[in-house]
């Protein structure tokens, strides 16, 4: 970033951390370390991710995500196993847990009893791990549910985020307002959906006051996604300022 550039925030991101997808998630931090420091990326945390895949506390996985977290790094709880048993009996519910996530929208359907327990189980693992304090709760799919949604509100989290917003769940106050950027491996014609979304939309993104990328595991798989997520970072650093999600309630 040039010194005559505006101070805009970007937000860099990796979901669906878990020891499922360490290689993954080590691949996708090299890429993106090369354009922000370790405290400039936030690390979404799934504790056991599809109920297969715990954290153990002392685990090399576990030592390394605390190592990260005393050097700064965010780290998110993203939703516990990340998987959806819910029943959706909402027409537009069961479109959201069909076609926005390949069953994994897990925070969706469950109501607020069962979110508080996931969410204090999950804060309460990665805080013993990391040592630090949670930089928030992050859904899987970005996908909440009123009772998620109510339970949230409850649970002292500082921040949340979905597609459009990051706000302070206790106030309900939104500190940025913005489309995040991602890619989509499921499929060749979502690989070349995202592709084009991504060769477009950070065009728009350079005028933004906050600009947002996620990256999943999945992506690092595709050397395509790879090159255009390195172009599109690449190309949101000369505008912008790689920040930390609580630089945002510093404004």
């Amino acid at each position: 970033m040039t010194p005559s550039a505006p101070s805009k925030r970007l937000l860099l991101s990796i979901h669906d951390v878990s020891p499922r997808f360490e290689s993954q998630v080590d691949r996708l931090h090299d890429l993106l370390s090369r354009y922000a420091p370790v405290d400039r990326i936030a690390l979404l945390v799934v504790p056991n991710h599809w109920g297969t895949s715990p954290i153990t506390p002392g685990s090399p996985f576990a030592t390394k995500l605390r190592d990260l977290a005393h050097r700064g790094a965010e780290l998110f709880l993203h939703g516990y196993f990340h998987r959806d048993d819910s029943k959706h009996d909402g027409r537009l519910a069961r479109l959201k847990a069909t076609q926005m996530t390949a069953g994994e929208g897990e925070f969706l359907g469950i109501d607020e009893a069962a979110a508080r327990i996931k969410m204090q189980a999950g804060k309460s693992l990665l805080e013993d791990i990391a040592g630090t304090p949670v930089a928030g709760f992050i859904a899987p799919a970005w996908l909440y549910g009123p009772g998620t949604s109510a339970a949230l509100a409850e649970m002292n989290f500082a921040l949340a985020e979905n597609h459009f917003r990051v706000w302070q769940p206790g106030t309900g106050r939104t500190l940025a307002r913005d489309p995040v950027l991602t890619w989509a491996s499921r499929s060749r014609s979502r690989i070349l959906s995202s592709l084009a979304a991504a060769r477009t939309l950070p065009l728009a993104m350079r005028f933004l006051p906050t600009a947002r990328i996620g990256v999943h595991p999945g992506d690092a798989r595709v050397p395509a996604i790879m090159t255009s997520i390195e172009r599109a970072v690449a190309g949101l650093v000369q505008t912008h300022e790689p920040a930390r999600y609580a630089d945002l309630m510093k404004a």
